[in-house]
């Protein structure tokens, strides 16, 4: 039976990050593929101009694509990705922050019969400003504390949080029972 890992959590809270050492985990002990999908990865999909007040193509004026389409694109684009390979009977693991959107993926984990994992990595406040300093992305400072707190309150998410503050992938990995973070 395939399996979903889904790994959400704050901007800086080290998603992208143990999604790719949690898949590379996942091949030595089953010995067998596994999908990574980045959500951001279709985000980074969408080239839009520098300057967001200048729309015109060829002298025309232009719409911008507001972030509601972006975010309803990219998981539509996720979704198709991982009904995809769940058809090819593999584990995948998708790293992408669910803020809303946790019941398109029970519905896709009961389309496939696949046992579901829901991880949703924390950290401290300091934690994630810091990571994010590290990265260069300093506009989703707040951002991810706002999605932070937000996320560590969401009533679906208690028992699915992992506090990784000060914790490299390994240590994350070596301490998750999975069969906790899985849903029933």
């Amino acid at each position: 039976m395939a399996r979903i890992f889904f790994i959400s959590g704050a901007c800086g809270s080290g998603k992208s990050t143990f999604a790719d050492a949690y898949a590379r985990h996942l091949v030595r002990e089953k010995h067998r593929p596994v999908y990574v999908i980045h959500g951001d990865d279709f985000h980074e999909g969408f080239v839009e101009p520098e300057d967001k007040g200048d729309f015109f193509v060829n002298g025309l004026a232009s719409d911008p694509i507001h972030w509601e389409d972006i975010l309803r694109f990219n998981w539509d684009c996720i979704i198709a990705t991982a009904d995809r390979v769940l058809r090819d009977n593999l584990d995948v693991v998708i790293d992408y922050v669910i803020e809303d959107e946790l019941p398109r993926i029970k519905e896709l984990a009961e389309k496939h019969q696949a046992d579901l994992y829901y991880i949703v990595l924390t950290a401290e406040e300091e934690e994630i400003a810091r990571r994010i300093r590290r990265r260069g992305d300093l506009d989703l400072i707040e951002r991810g504390k706002f999605l932070k707190r937000k996320l560590d309150a969401l009533p679906e998410n208690q028992g699915h949080l992992y506090d990784n503050t000060r914790k490299t992938p390994e240590e994350t990995i070596r301490e998750i029972d999975p069969e906790r973070f899985r849903i029933q």
